[in-house]
């Protein structure tokens, strides 16, 4: 999803550095700094939403640049994701430090975006929440923010609020609370069955009303769990349906994979190797990913 957030990449070794660049312009604006230095320069003449910093650096480590941007009433607002050894994670690193995420080296390039993807979706999703007009609904286009980008930006910011969605004239509308689904309406479908109908969007519209509230409680799995299983269902009708959906269900498994990254990978060093096996001849993504460190 190409948007406006601007993202600070920062990594001593060039290779990292260029290979994160090349996977993170697509919908991100990236500046990309080969030190602390030059990022702090870089921070304070145009201030980032999201940094992503590697952690050891000569100098000023990662942590220092985080801090000290953080420090600066110009240059405060925005999420950090520290990319460190897992011992760095475990033993140097802590929950009570600037950063919001880290990602544990060495890790898959893929997995990594994907993790950072769902990060920038997040900002821009509050983003928009800021300029909404005076009526309070933001508004946009699925082809922009697909249905599950949507779902986890509101389940990672916790938000509460009522999303409509219209695709050729199909409706659903999906309450969150805390950004958890407590209610889902699609025709004559509700709850949990309603969800998994729209899914597939990537076409149509949607509406936020963080002011939309119910009181109605119709879905049994929580966020996450109604993603999983509704990537499930769906990948299993593809299979169903031979060798013409074969193709489609092979960015469906991938997509499945992201999802069960995102519900166990989260947290500190949550870049794990748990991605799904490809539909295709049975390889693992990770065989035909990048693994970078240091």
């Amino acid at each position: 999803m190409a948007n406006d957030v601007k993202l600070l990449l920062v990594d001593d070794n060039p290779m990292v550095l260029g290979m994160l660049e090349h996977a993170l312009v697509s919908f991100a604006r990236v500046v990309a700094a080969g030190d602390a230095a030059d990022a702090l320069l870089k921070a304070v003449d145009d201030p980032p939403d999201l940094v992503i910093c590697d952690y050891r650096m000569p100098g000023m480590d990662g942590r220092q640049l985080v801090e000290k941007l953080k420090s600066r009433p110009a240059t405060a607002n925005f999420s950090a994701i520290l990319m460190a050894s897992r011992t760095d994670i475990d033993e140097r690193l802590s929950p009570q430090d600037a950063a919001d995420d880290y990602i544990a080296k060495p890790f898959f390039l893929k997995e990594a975006t994907r993790r950072i993807k769902r990060t920038v979706d997040r900002i821009a999703l509050e983003k928009m929440a800021k300029t909404a007009p005076s009526d309070g609904v933001v508004r946009g286009n699925l082809s922009q923010m697909n249905v599950i980008d949507l779902m986890q930006s509101l389940e990672m910011g916790r938000k509460s609020c009522q999303l409509k969605l219209n695709n050729e004239g199909e409706k659903c509308e999906v309450f969150f609370v805390e950004g958890q689904v407590k209610h889902a309406t699609y025709g004559s479908l509700s709850g949990d069955e309603a969800v998994f109908k729209v899914l597939r969007w990537t076409g149509g519209n949607f509406e936020l009303n963080f002011e939309g509230k119910t009181d109605q409680e119709t879905t049994k799995l929580n966020t996450q769990g109604l993603l999983m299983e509704g990537l499930r269902l769906l990948d299993e009708s593809q299979r169903d349906g031979g060798a013409e959906a074969g193709a489609e269900a092979v960015g469906e498994t991938v997509e499945s994979a992201a999802i069960a990254d995102a519900s166990g990978g989260a947290g500190a060093g949550g870049a794990s190797t748990s991605a799904g096996s490809s539909a295709a001849g049975g390889r693992t993504e990770e065989e035909e990913d990048v693994l970078l460190d240091s």
